[in-house]
């Protein structure tokens, strides 16, 4: 592992390492700051994040596993629409599965927007409400799509762009077609996504990029000006953000 203050990037040798270093921080700030909610991702990247989040659950002493289950709460970043929480292809599904199951935790306490809502713009608005109500997000966990967006803040993207129902690029669902057999088609054409606005006024973000398909637009993230053409690109005027990066990622920076 090595560090570099100037990018305020932590560079690591493979995804799985990248994985031990952000479950070690989340445990950690359950324990320190078990008032401020995290914010959680899904998709690929986070797979190994959870597993590893699992496991040093499993290594805790019973006393730390007792408060981080009494005080977790978290809030999603995004959900599609037209999803229940039981269809295995949901958001809430996969968080259920690699998280909220194997460290017995209430849906209550992993929050994310609600896919079925008869006025998704509404289920926005409501669940912007209920992150405002929580005393916003403590740490945010950030991926990075290929297209550069961060949750479902699709390009163009403007850094003040609040919780709001959006509507899905063919990138980004082709990039997701995997949950859903590969059925383009198939993935849904809209979701409801936290945006920009309560994405930079967490009090920390980390930002992970893994793998060398994401190697092109993390070196626009890292080389390019902030612009809504790049969403990611906002995360550089955040005063508290770390980049975690494996080398596959980096191969182009």
């Amino acid at each position: 592992m090595s560090r570099s203050e100037e990018l305020e990037l932590i560079r690591f040798e493979n995804a799985a390492a990248v994985a031990d270093h952000l479950a070690e921080r989340l445990w950690q700030q359950r324990l320190e700051t078990p008032q401020q909610p995290l914010g959680l991702a899904t998709g690929r990247t986070m797979e190994p994040v959870y597993a590893a989040l699992v496991k040093r659950w499993h290594r805790a002493p019973e006393a730390e596993r007792r408060s981080v289950r009494r005080s977790w709460l978290s809030f999603n970043l995004d959900e599609y629409v037209g999803l229940a929480p039981g269809d295995g292809r949901s958001f809430a599904a996969f968080m259920q599965e690699r998280l909220a199951g194997p460290l017995g935790l209430k849906s209550s306490q992993v929050r994310l927007p609600d896919g079925l809502a008869a006025d998704p713009a509404a289920a926005a608005a409501s669940y912007r409400a209920s992150v405002a109500a929580a005393g916003g997000i403590g740490l945010q966990v950030l991926g990075l799509g290929l297209n550069g967006h961060v949750g479902f803040n699709e390009p163009p993207c403007a850094a003040d762009a609040p919780c709001r129902c959006v509507a899905l690029s063919a990138t980004t669902r082709e990039q997701n077609s995997g949950a859903f057999g590969g059925d383009l088609a198939a993935v849904p054409a809209r979701a409801i996504s936290l945006g920009l606005a309560e994405i930079l006024a967490a009090r920390a973000i980390v930002l992970v990029v893994t793998g060398g398909a994401k190697a092109a637009v993390l070196r626009r993230l890292l080389q390019d000006p902030p612009s809504a053409l790049l969403p990611a690109s906002w995360l550089r005027r955040h005063p508290a953000v770390t980049l975690l990066a494996d080398q596959a990622a980096l191969s182009l920076a």
